[in-house]
């Protein structure tokens, strides 16, 4: 199947931030506990998709780098925020990155799981990028940014991008910020389910 003309062009930057901006506005989990691991982990066992993100540290120096601070999964009920330097998630992301019932789905998640994989041993399996699945049938932009605005008509804040993602405390704008992100992701895979482009 091939896109129609109106999604098959390059969206600029001033389309993009004439767009109205939308946030997750949904529960967001900060995993902290035990308990709220366990509910996190049965939400995510009974859900078919989950949108994938991470985020990591940034570095200024050439040469420097960081490990992922950060992995966000999003549900049809919540987004699950994992802070990957404060407690030990390795059983349970290794289980949903290789499950074969849940996609993970994300933008440029090659990336993602080649860092994640250097915190922890897992083989993926279902894992689905979306800037993959439109340059498949001739998009060139294959951004977050621009696919929320072509395929959902808005556009999502990226303040929070460079901010210190391995801080002990998130800020209300990261947590905002990181949640939308793995949220947009899940809606732009059922928009492209919708679409036959997966």
């Amino acid at each position: 199947m091939s896109l129609p003309p109106e999604l098959l062009r390059d969206v600029s930057r001033d389309e993009v931030n004439e767009l109205p901006i939308r946030r997750y506005e949904g529960p967001v989990v900060l995993v902290e506990t035990a308990p709220m691991l366990e509910a996190a982990m049965a939400d995510l066992r009974a859900e078919r998709v989950a949108g994938f993100d991470t985020e990591t540290r940034p570095a200024f120096k050439v040469g420097q780098s960081y490990p992922p601070a950060l992995a966000q999964l999003a549900t049809a009920r919540a987004v699950y925020l994992f802070q990957l330097q404060q407690l030990d998630f390795e059983p349970e992301l290794a289980e949903l990155m290789a499950s074969e019932g849940l996609v993970k789905a994300g933008v440029s998640v090659r990336d993602d799981v080649r860092a994640l994989k250097k915190l922890y041993a897992f083989s993926e399996r279902q894992v689905v990028d979306l800037g993959d699945a439109v340059k498949r049938h001739g998009l060139k932009q294959s951004g977050v940014r621009n696919l929320a605005g072509l395929f959902l008509g808005y556009r999502i804040p990226k303040g929070a991008k460079t901010t210190n993602w391995a801080a002990a405390r998130l800020s209300e704008q990261q947590i905002i910020y990181a949640a939308t992100d793995a949220w947009v992701c899940r809606e732009l895979y059922l928009r492209f389910e919708t679409l036959g482009l997966l």
